[in-house]
């Protein structure tokens, strides 16, 4: 393999004999878009000390630097196959490539946890898919409890599902899973109250639930770190008491949208937001188009989708309508298009391109299977995506994707 200059390498002392030898031991571990690369200095430093590394992926312009192991390359196509070239450079110039076999990054992947199944049984499975590529969902593993009416958040590296419902009795409990492996959850914690119809949102660091309801609706808010295993402290308090409503976030603020309360105002329409990083209670952001609890919301880094609902009293208690909202702009929601049904209680996940929605009631009252996606930047309807492992509502949703925002 012929020397390569080092990316924006320019010396009058260029002298190919003097360069170092090639890098060895060359491997690349592939994730959501990128490569993990991990190698050996060479021995032979040349006619002076090695002063940097590069890596690229072979026949692209995608490439990285670092002084020493591993570098990590970002902005690959899931799916596509790389062979990954390091260099080090001194004074004189870069070395030959050391070659790594053959990688292929994964996307995104979204996460689907627990739920009500046929008949009302209560689920502990986990399942996955690929945000980017449509399909059915694949077994992950297990839960440690079967948890319906729960919520889920993550990091770009690890998922949690806490509160909601063990059975048929409230839980506090927060389990864990790592995303890119599957397997099993772990005990991560309790949340400060048991509560079920709980909802939640995250960014990289902070996973935050807000409200739920057992024996008495609450607007309760708490939070965790998401890297470190714990109980859950107190964050706030929501502008409204409400079970049910739907979150989602940017790298900075949580959304809490619509849910449902009790006596003469059994839903709400009601947005409230909060800064993630900063312990307080809610602010109110605005309102969603249409009164209503039970619905799946999502979220990029700058947009919050709210998909689906029920609410009552109201000649309409099922709704298909999916409206956004722009997360640093408070204000009322925009259309932005239908589900494929009208449904309440599916859950939902997304990264920066796609929100995905799973599973529900529709207003047949039947649960279904369906998982549907939208493309986040573009207003329009839901499409079929493909299909969960069996039918099931009330479940709770995550993705490295969002974590990783």
């Amino acid at each position: 393999m012929p020397s390569r200059r080092f990316a924006g390498f320019v010396s009058a002392f260029y002298n190919p004999l003097q360069v170092p030898d090639a890098p060895t031991s060359v491997s690349a571990n592939a994730s959501n878009g990128s490569a993990n690369v991990s190698f050996t200095a060479p021995t032979n430093t040349g006619g002076g000390s090695i002063t940097g590394y590069g890596a690229v992926a072979i026949g692209t312009n995608i490439s990285s630097t670092n002084t020493s192991s591993p570098i990590t390359i970002s902005g690959l196509t899931s799916g596509t196959t790389y062979t990954i070239g390091v260099w080090a450079i001194n004074s004189y110039g870069p070395s030959p490539f050391g070659i790594s076999g053959e990688v292929i990054p994964t996307g995104d992947r979204g996460l689907f946890f627990g739920g009500y199944g046929t008949g009302g049984s209560v689920s502990n499975g986990i399942e996955y898919i690929t945000i980017s590529s449509t399909g059915n969902s694949i077994d992950f593993g297990d839960l440690l409890l079967y948890f319906s009416t729960s919520a889920g958040c993550s990091s770009a590296t690890r998922g949690l599902i806490g509160g909601g419902r063990n059975g048929f009795s409230g839980t506090n409990a927060v389990n864990y899973i790592t995303i890119a492996t599957t397997g099993n959850a772990l005990d991560f914690g309790d949340l400060t109250v048991t509560r079920d119809f709980i909802s939640s949102a995250s960014n990289s660091t902070r996973g935050i639930w807000g409200g739920g309801d057992t024996n008495a609706v609450k607007n309760i808010i708490d939070y965790v770190t998401i890297s470190s295993a714990g109980n859950a402290t107190d964050f706030g308090d929501l502008t409204q008491s409400r079970s049910s409503a739907a979150g989602c976030a940017s790298t900075t603020r949580a959304v809490f949208g619509g849910g449902a309360g009790t006596g003469t105002t059994p839903t709400y329409a009601t947005i409230d937001y909060v800064t993630i990083a900063s312990a307080g209670n809610a602010t109110s952001f605005g309102s969603l188009s249409q009164s209503r609890g039970w619905a799946g919301a999502c979220s990029s880094s700058t947009r919050g989708l709210f998909g689906g609902g029920f609410n009552e009293p109201g000649p309409q208690f099922h709704w298909n309508i999916i409206d956004y909202i722009t997360i640093a702009t408070t204000g009322v929601t925009t259309d932005f298009g239908d589900l494929i049904f009208k449904q309440r209680n599916m859950c939902a996940t997304s990264d920066q391109t796609r929100g995905v929605w799973a599973g529900g009631e529709q207003d047949t009252l039947a649960r279904t299977n369906v998982i549907q996606y939208v493309t986040m930047s573009s207003t329009g309807n839901a499409l079929d995506f493909g299909d969960l492992l069996s039918p099931r509502d009330n479940m709770a949703a995550c993705s490295n994707g969002h974590g990783g925002l």
